[in-house]
């Protein structure tokens, strides 16, 4: 292409470029205030089992009404949880209102010790934030929507024990 052709075509070339860009954001932004999971896998794991799991360094976005899975967590040592929690290395009763979220909700300890509101089960409860679902490593890693719940968490909302295990929720700061 001579530099006369290139000249009469780089204000158009350019014209799209911008169009695409700002069309892009829009999109975007559009897709986030729509509640969209815009939050995408960071990667795979294997485990020995055989099974493959993905992982997340992000969750999806916060609002007044976060739609998460709630699942049940023993914060006590020895208990199911692991070690102690993230926010102050510590064992915590599963007799108090605690939690543990994803790893892009935990956002690098940030909500350690905020209390989060849970909707479920036709009731609310205020939970303390104690510990990180983890969403990047392990065998079969934390999804990125997880809220991990004391057994106090799951008794407050009025949910049978006997239906324990997974429950869709919504949640706020």
């Amino acid at each position: 292409m001579n530099s006369k052709a290139f000249s009469a075509i780089f204000p158009f070339l350019s014209l799209c470029f911008v169009l695409v860009i700002i069309t892009d954001c829009f999109m975007v932004e559009a897709y986030r205030l729509d509640g969209e999971d815009t939050c995408k896998p960071s990667g795979k794991v294997r485990c020995n089992d055989g099974k493959s799991y993905l992982t997340y360094k992000c969750s999806p976005p916060v609002s007044s009404h976060t739609k998460a899975t709630l699942t049940i967590n023993s914060f006590e040592e020895g208990g199911d949880g692991g070690g102690p929690s993230e926010c102050d290395g510590k064992y915590h009763s599963d007799n108090d209102l605690l939690v543990a979220l994803s790893t892009g909700w935990f956002n690098n300890k940030k909500r350690c010790h905020k209390y989060i509101k849970i909707h479920g089960n036709g009731k609310s409860v205020n939970a303390k934030v104690v510990d990180e679902c983890d969403s990047t490593r392990g065998c079969a890693p934390c999804r990125n929507n997880i809220v991990d719940a004391s057994k106090a968490v799951w008794k407050a909302l009025g949910v049978p024990e006997s239906d324990w295990g997974e429950m869709n929720i919504y949640w706020s700061e």
